[in-house]
């Protein structure tokens, strides 16, 4: 009786154990480095998100390596150059242009502007001290009654007249280049100005928001904070969370302000938008050349004004699609995530042995 129970013990165990191993072969089966396969019902992602998906990490594997989406506070690990998109000490004139509309407005400054304020003012300098030469009292004891001269009026009148059409001619259609509505290919910026700190929106990708603040030197920063770093930028314009958008790609820049008026500003682009609160104001720009690009809140809004600096990564389209959906967002354009539910099924294959069974019935 003894050896009876014991036998039908061990084969007890042994049923318990062969059903154990069938429940859980999918996961020994498994290759290493695989995910486990997903439900039906579960939504199939897309090809941009299956892009971007970290591996999964398995017991006793290396380490993953960090996702350059996380890097910098959430984005694109780019380092700013000195000269592109910041100010260097010492330099005179405008800041390099990485925009078309920028580079015409800095050709206009240049080869315009320059020239014509310059000209116009050693002229007049030299204008005033030959007057005061040739008319001083010294010589010339008696004044001229001279009172009008007609050469003169014409001249003083209608010199200045060509020189500002010639002026207004190409201020024109700067201004017109700067308003210039983006196209239907555009990607939606939402600047929202606040004191003190900037919030953006992307509608295009799904309306996701990152908020961006300043970052602090080394000594001023709190609990959970981290200080500047030379690869974050300049002093006072570094931020935490940068606005990364594409290059080469039209971008429509919506600015509106949560407060107080604001305005969001970046010399390299040539925009300065002012943000009002209640109201949707808007620009367009292409940026020409990946980098880091900075700025500032360019309208006096509060004790903390100069503190709310505006960082910009620019990437190629295919970084900035997976920094979008890294953020959560989608990619404009592509087509939406289909779950698998909703995916009718195939339709049976005809069994063969159904046409012979009725051609049995239609014999008898």
């Amino acid at each position: 009786m003894l050896k009876f129970s014991q036998g039908f013990r061990v084969v007890s165990l042994a049923i318990v154990a062969g059903l154990a191993g069938i429940g859980s072969a999918d996961a020994v089966v498994a290759p290493a480095g695989k995910a486990a396969p997903v439900a039906a019902a579960a939504p199939a992602a897309t090809a941009t998100q299956q892009a971007v998906a970290p591996a999964a990490t398995q017991p006793g594997a290396a380490p993953a390596v960090a996702d350059p989406m996380l890097a910098l506070d959430g984005g694109p690990a780019i380092l700013p150059q000195k000269g592109i998109g910041q100010p260097v000490d010492g330099d005179i004139g405008t800041q390099a242009q990485f925009t078309p509309t920028g580079e015409r407005a800095a050709w206009m400054h240049n080869w315009l502007l320059v020239p014509v304020i310059s000209v116009i003012s050693v002229f007049v300098l030299a204008l005033l001290l030959w007057a005061m030469f040739r008319f001083r009292a010294a010589a010339n004891p008696v004044a001229s009654k001279t009172s009008h001269n007609t050469m003169l009026e014409v001249l003083w009148t209608g010199i200045p007249i060509l020189i500002l059409i010639g002026i207004a001619i190409p201020s024109i259609g700067l201004l017109q280049a700067q308003y210039k509505p983006a196209p239907s290919n555009a990607i939606t910026l939402k600047a929202i100005g606040n004191q003190w700190y900037w919030s953006y929106q992307y509608p295009d990708n799904g309306g996701f928001e990152i908020t961006s603040n300043m970052l602090k030197e080394k000594g001023q920063t709190g609990a959970g904070e981290r200080a500047r770093t030379d690869a974050d930028g300049p002093a006072l314009l570094a931020t935490d969370n940068r606005v990364v958008l594409p290059v080469g790609v039209p971008i429509r820049l919506i600015t509106t302000s949560a407060d107080v008026i604001h305005a969001w500003a970046i010399p390299a682009f040539w925009i300065k938008l002012d943000a009002v609160p209640g109201r949707l104001n808007e620009t367009s720009f292409t940026i020409e050349k990946p980098g880091v690009y900075f700025g500032q809140c360019s309208e006096l809004c509060g004790a903390r004004h100069g503190f709310m600096p505006i960082t910009v990564a620019a990437v190629d389209k295919a970084t900035f699609d997976k920094w979008v959906v890294a953020k959560g967002g989608s990619v404009k354009g592509a087509a939406p995530a289909v779950p698998a539910a909703a995916v009718p099924a195939a339709a049976p294959a005809p069994d063969a042995a159904a046409p012979a069974a009725g051609a049995a019935t239609a014999g008898n």
